[in-house]
């Protein structure tokens, strides 16, 4: 298995002061590779080898909601090379083969919350490690209220952002069919941005305000300047490349502008992806979203940060796991570290391969079991964005939610998809024209899209904790989570095809999926089709004060902006 296919490495060696740093440092991978967490450490290793010694490193990885990206350990793995933490107790390995770096820089992580609550010491722990986890710091470049205890940084999407440029507004108008037109706001975490290249100037300047710097660079700042060489501050972002509902493909650029990103940009993000069409979007690493996500990195991130991307490929497992695996049942696929899109595109590559299941017939029925990381329908409903290509028409999704036991991930979310339901976008759209609350949170009005058949199929909710008149009221189907579990036994069921004879004697035919999160479904026909809503629409006003809400594991965890 360590002689992987399609693998590439270039050339470990520190650069010298005037060599340029390939854009792609290593592409590893196929549908049949299995990285092992050595070869994934080695790797690791020489990459930052050849990045040469460094004093300052922040770190970008995903949060809990990613566990099975392999982020955390990369991230651990990061911090042992440069003497940060020493290596975990579990791992028994010779002191010959351990690769160190000869410098020992502060380092900083801030995981990519977007907009989801901060992750508890326990999944820190869990993900990155005890000794990454229990660290405890005095970091000299660290001026926020954590300097002198952890190294973990909690992003606040609302009070950590600034604007660093902006999206043309013929992009938006692109993306959305004509129904939003402005520009889109490019923003990161003040922290981020912070750790721009210093840059020689005939007059000295560092460009060391944050707006100041913003404003020059997006009036177009000279883009030829040399890099000065180390030491300068190096921005990794580690995350997993998979199908995703908002952005057709998951991470690369997205991990800063949504993962660390403001309320404006996250939920104009949001609403744009729901507008321009799911079907149309999922799957796609090339899309009118991620072209303007493309367009603010190339012009804002690529010229102002030594930023690098190391992306990871997981699928399932080729031996069979057990019930203690603590990969759950996932293994590395593929490996990609570069600085630009292209070590994006082959991640993409290798994650359609890996990660997308082309059915050749569509399903009627399709059941999907939602484990005890969800608990709302606005988590849950990663099971219709998963399966809504492959369900055939007027086919059903039946999801056994043991856990379920609200819609919101706070109260205000809560609030508007009760009032409003997964009632198909004609109708989200015509509540929205009239509904103050509703303009100013987008990426609630994007949920809401994305959680609706749009009368194509039926969505029957086996929810634990809600029961059948809160189902119905948001226009979901109910059934009774017992009965339902002695129909469809999970304990029972395979991945995929499966069979059941009722108790009048006929067979029924339905596709099951334990875990919505690993990959998209789809028939052939999905990609043939045009949707209607690719024609022009009208014009749709959207509040220019986007509101972060209160503990939302998908809108917020902020407090809310002044009005």
């Amino acid at each position: 298995r360590r002689h992987q296919r399609n693998a590439h490495m270039s050339n470990p060696q520190p650069p010298s002061e005037e060599e340029q740093q390939p854009a792609l440092f290593c592409s590893i991978g196929s549908p049949t590779t299995s990285i092992s967490k050595q070869e994934l450490r080695e790797t690791v290793e020489k990459f930052l080898h050849s990045l040469g010694a460094r004093d300052d490193v922040l770190l970008l990885p995903p949060d809990f909601t990613r566990f099975h990206s392999q982020a955390g350990t990369i991230t651990r793995f990061i911090s042992e090379y440069y003497n940060f933490t020493e290596r975990e107790e579990e791992e028994d390995e010779d002191d010959a083969t351990r690769a160190t770096s000869a410098s020992s820089p502060s380092i900083q992580i801030i995981p990519a919350l977007g907009t989801h609550a901060p992750m508890k010491h326990e999944q820190i722990e869990l993900m990155f490690g005890s000794n990454l986890a229990n660290k405890k710091t005095c970091n000299r470049n660290d001026n926020s209220n954590n300097s002198g205890s952890s190294p973990f940084v909690v992003h606040n999407w609302r009070d950590d952002v600034v604007t660093i440029g902006y999206a043309p507004e013929e992009m938006v108008v692109n993306a959305t069919h004509g129904m939003v037109k402005e520009k889109w706001p490019a923003q990161l975490n003040k922290l981020v941005w912070e750790k721009r290249i210093q840059r020689e100037e005939s007059d000295g300047s560092n460009l060391e305000d944050v707006d100041e710097a913003a404003n020059s660079n997006a009036a177009g700042a000279p883009q030829n300047q040399r890099r000065k060489r180390n030491p300068h501050p190096l921005v990794i972002s580690i995350g997993q490349v998979v199908p995703h509902e908002v952005t057709g493909m998951a991470n690369y650029n997205k991990n800063l502008f949504v993962g660390v990103g403001g309320v404006e940009a996250i939920n104009l993000s949001h609403f744009i992806g729901a507008v321009h069409g799911m079907e149309k979007l999922m799957g796609r690493g090339t899309n009118p979203l991620r072209e303007i996500l493309n367009y603010s990195s190339s012009k804002y991130l690529e010229q102002e940060l030594d930023l690098w991307y190391i992306l990871t490929v997981m699928g399932p497992s080729s031996s069979p796991s057990s019930d203690d695996d603590p990969n759950g049942g996932v293994e590395m696929k593929g490996l990609f570290i570069g600085r630009d899109v292209k070590c994006y595109d082959l991640a993409c590559d290798l994650s359609l391969k890996v990660n997308f299941n082309l059915l050749q017939r569509s399903p009627k029925k399709v059941v999907v079991y939602l484990n005890e990381e969800y608990h709302s329908t606005w988590l849950g409903n990663k099971s219709i964005y998963r399966t809504r290509m492959a369900i055939d028409d007027g086919g059903e999704l039946i999801v056994l939610a043991p856990w379920v036991e609200t819609f919101g991930e706070d109260d205000c979310i809560d609030k508007l998809i009760r009032k409003v339901g997964y009632v198909g976008t004609p109708e989200i759209m015509k509540a929205m024209e009239n509904d103050e609350e509703l303009k100013s949170n987008l990426s609630a009005v994007a949920h809401l899209i994305h959680g609706s058949s749009e009368g194509r199929f039926s969505v029957t909710y086996c929810p634990g904790k809600l029961t059948k008149g809160e189902v119905e009221s948001v226009g979901y189907n109910y059934a009774d989570l017992e009965k339902m579990n002695r129909v469809y036994n999970v304990e029972t069921l395979r991945d995929g095809w499966n069979f059941r004879t009722d108790e009048n004697g006929s067979k029924e035919e339905f596709y099951y999926i334990s875990n919505p999160a690993l990959g998209l479904w789809a028939h052939p026909s999905r990609f043939e089709e045009e949707s209607s809503t690719s024609t022009a629409q009208k014009n749709v006003a959207i509040s220019s004060n986007q509101e972060a809400s209160d503990g939302s594991g998908g809108v917020g965890g902020w407090k809310k902006p002044p009005r």
